[in-house]
């Protein structure tokens, strides 16, 4: 009840920290080289708030509300059972039960991602009195895309989530580890807050660094059928064609608003269910934080990605 109760306030809190910006890398990542419709970051910010108004930056919004809890819950539960079948608590163990979890929970992540991903693309570079709405919601989302398209469609972009996510969590979880040994950890340190949002801001950046490109193909195959015209049939048909259209440059399109977004939102994760697992059992984090210097265990074990990291 404990994990699920942090894992739900965790979701609601940087849900709302985050979710205008993944709107921006999306659809610098999706955008067409010969016609392109965004300069940058913010003059993508600009076009839509300009264009569709602020509740542009919002579309798809229903999607993650709907399936961060879930996805962190899962990263809760299987991150810190795969850490007690590991026995020691390593840098490489953690590393490993990051991957776990990070496996385990595309099976919600992929289709969560669709969905917003087709919101998001939704009357895209129109004004919001001629656009034309194909989707009410991200349930009608999805539910339109399996009537055509069966379980299949659902899932599209699924191996690209599963290469993303799998190395993705375990960077993250290993950055954590590693930062949180070096900072140290004791509730009574004045400085406590600022080195938990530290270490969970510098985390969720070393984890998207490491899988950015991937990410990348992901959000194309995903947008890819969106007005009915398909351009890619595979993930190295569409790596190859990204390549030899844009060049390598295309794995850092949305790069700078993905970092953004990255830095106060894995913070903000990581001091919100740190600060309340240290709440409702006290005891239990005081024995974790004295422990850690002379065992060198990692000073916090419960630990959270929100996603669509």
């Amino acid at each position: 009840m404990t994990q699920k109760n942090s894992s739900t306030i965790s979701t609601l809190t940087t849900t709302n920290i985050q979710h205008p910006l993944p709107s921006a890398p999306v659809r610098l990542q999706v955008q067409s080289v010969d016609k392109p419709l965004y300069r940058g970051t913010f003059h993508c910010f600009q076009s839509i708030i300009r264009q569709e108004s602020m509740f542009g930056l919002y579309k798809g919004i229903g999607s993650p509300m709907m399936g961060l809890t879930f996805i962190n819950a899962i990263v809760f539960g299987v991150q810190g059972n795969t850490m007690r079948m590991l026995g020691e608590d390593t840098p490489m163990n953690q590393f490993l039960a990051g991957a776990a979890a990070g496996t385990i929970q595309c099976v919600i992540c992929c289709p969560m991602e669709l969905a917003k991903t087709r919101m998001q693309m939704q009357g895209t570079g129109e004004k919001k009195s001629s656009s034309r709405k194909v989707y009410k919601n991200s349930l009608d989302c999805l539910a339109r895309i399996y009537q055509r398209e069966g379980l299949r469609g659902v899932n599209r972009g699924m191996v690209t989530t599963l290469i993303r996510e799998t190395p993705g969590f375990g960077v993250y979880f290993l950055a954590y580890d590693l930062l949180t040994r070096s900072l140290g950890c004791e509730p009574e340190d004045p400085y406590m807050i600022p080195k938990l949002l530290f270490a969970g801001g510098m985390s969720g950046i070393a984890s998207w660094l490491s899988t950015y490109p991937v990410d990348v193909i992901k959000s194309r195959l995903q947008a890819d059928g969106v007005g009915g015209k398909y351009q890619y049939s595979s993930i190295m048909d569409c790596t190859r064609k990204s390549i030899q259209r844009e060049g390598w440059r295309v794995f850092t399109r949305g790069l700078t608003s993905t970092l953004l977004r990255a830095f106060p939102v894995n913070a903000a994760t990581f001091a919100t269910v740190t600060l309340f697992l240290l709440h409702v059992r006290p005891d239990e984090g005081s024995k974790d934080c004295e422990a850690a210097p002379a065992s060198h265990q990692a000073p916090l074990q419960q630990q959270a990605q929100p996603s669509s990291l």
